[in-house]
């Protein structure tokens, strides 16, 4: 007879498998179901981690090719072995899965190896063998959204998993999309070479952040070589024996005309992967987009069923993923797990990263909010000046009255971590005066955090 659980979580993405460990640590029986022949989801597997790989590796190339010389460093006849870059993405890759691996065996959590289907309430099949549990918790994540008229073969035409598996540097590379992923797997293949044009439905780039650093990621990624064609629609791709032809035309209507690549990505966002569950079945309702339902705790329209992570609604963001994972596993265990959904930072790692958190400026004059904003380049930081990397900017935005941060958005060198004081900032409910009054090392990127919150007060003390 099978083994039963306190909870069975489907899916081992970062939302599952946190959510598997925190509930194991808080003494539930937990098990997580996972098909992949490893642990770790779509983001340790073939998304965030081997992207980041690929990311990190680019920038040593491009460095060692183009940048050092500023700063002394000469260096003579670099070449590209790429082949040896992916092999050593896989052992990062590698690294990471056996991590969960670990982590799973520390906690005792067991791992149900296939696929999970939900077969009633409390009830999960897996590879024939059918579990009861008093919780199910669906993780299962998302997969890379179609396009009608583009087929992807993972070859010429290619989503994100097959972008991070080319064998060659393509020719030209179109990227349909000009969100995230396809700037950040854009930027790889420039950086290794490639011409990279990237087509965008929108009159800007990574829609949702703040619209001042979508002009400003343009204008630098345009200095840096890259195409971009905005407000325009990819209608059809046909693909021979040298490549892949695309039928482009405006977003408004007009003619179209033709441009040929060697590989194509399509990443234009991503879409819940629920198939194969049963939710129908045992009445999980969904929503408009196909998502599940769930309320304030996460929880489905069918009683001992949850959900979290990209299949539900919310920004599909793997540290979202796994905040709600600790959320849910809390409330299972009857404690008060909440998420802040107000401080979730948002990153795109390309060069200059780019980062914000909490709301943009036209949501803040979209909702009649009175805000300050305060600005700081990095242009004026000393540790940036230093480094060579002075492109980009913080930028603060406060209540006009309260001075409570509303919002932070940085692009330039490291904005990534430096996202991390303004989102506990923005968690504990600190002004921008807070933030300025706080003593920040120097010479240090941070500093420029502190004066964009100083000039939020318009008392900037270094511009």
């Amino acid at each position: 007879m099978p083994d039963s659980f306190d909870l069975i979580v489907i899916g081992s993405g970062p939302g599952g498998y946190v959510c598997a460990i925190r509930a194991a640590q808080l003494g539930l029986k937990t098990a997580c179901v996972e098909k992949r022949e490893t642990l770790g989801g779509t983001c340790l597997n073939i998304g965030c981690i081997p992207s980041k790989a690929l990311l990190q590796s680019s920038e040593n190339f491009e460095e060692a090719a183009h940048k050092l010389a500023d700063h002394g460093v000469l260096v003579d006849g670099v070449k590209l072995d790429l082949a040896k870059m992916q092999a050593r993405k896989g052992e990062v890759v590698n690294a990471n899965v056996k991590g969960v691996e670990f982590l799973f065996r520390k906690n005792k959590v067991t791992w149900l190896k296939g696929a999970g289907r939900i077969t009633a309430p409390g009830q999960v099949e897996v590879g024939g063998e059918t579990y009861a549990t008093k919780a199910i918790v669906i993780a299962t994540g998302s997969d890379s959204t179609p396009l009608r008229g583009v087929e992807v073969d993972e070859k010429r035409v290619v989503t994100s998993t097959g972008a991070l598996e080319l064998e060659k540097v393509p020719g030209h590379l179109v990227v349909i999309g000009g969100g995230v992923i396809g700037l950040e797997l854009g930027s790889v293949w420039k950086r290794l070479g490639a011409q990279v044009t990237v087509i965008e439905y929108l009159d800007r780039l990574i829609p949702g952040m703040d619209a001042e650093l979508a002009k400003q990621a343009e204008r630098l990624f345009g200095k840096q070589g890259m195409k971009f064609r905005l407000k325009s629609k990819v209608v059809a791709a046909e693909q021979d024996a040298e490549g892949v032809t695309l039928k482009v035309e405006p977003a408004a209507g007009g003619d179209a005309e033709e441009i040929r690549a060697d590989v194509v990505l399509l990443a234009i966002g991503r879409r819940p992967y629920v198939e194969g569950l049963g939710l129908d079945e045992v009445g999980v309702k969904r929503d408009e987009r196909g998502r599940v339902a769930t309320d304030a705790h996460f929880a489905t329209s069918v009683p001992g069923i949850y959900a979290i992570g990209d299949c539900i609604a919310g920004a599909m963001l793997a540290h979202k993923a796994e905040e709600e994972g600790v959320a849910v596993a809390e409330i299972l265990a009857g404690q008060a797990g909440h998420v802040n959904y107000g401080a979730i930072p948002s990153v795109v790692y390309t060069w200059p990263e780019i980062a914000s958190v909490g709301a943009t400026e036209d949501e803040l004059k979209a909702g009649g909010v009175a805000y300050k904003a305060g600005k700081f380049p990095f242009t004026a930081n000393g540790r940036a000046r230093a480094m060579n990397d002075t492109d980009g900017f913080v930028k603060i935005l406060s209540d006009a009255k309260t001075d409570k941060v509303l919002g932070a958005h940085i692009i330039g060198p490291d904005a990534g971590t430096l996202i991390a004081e303004m989102t506990l900032a923005m968690e504990f409910g600190a002004s921008a005066e807070d933030v300025a009054r706080t003593c920040h090392a120097h010479p240090t990127l941070n500093e420029a955090v502190k004066e964009a919150a100083l000039a939020a007060d318009g008392r900037a003390l270094h511009i």
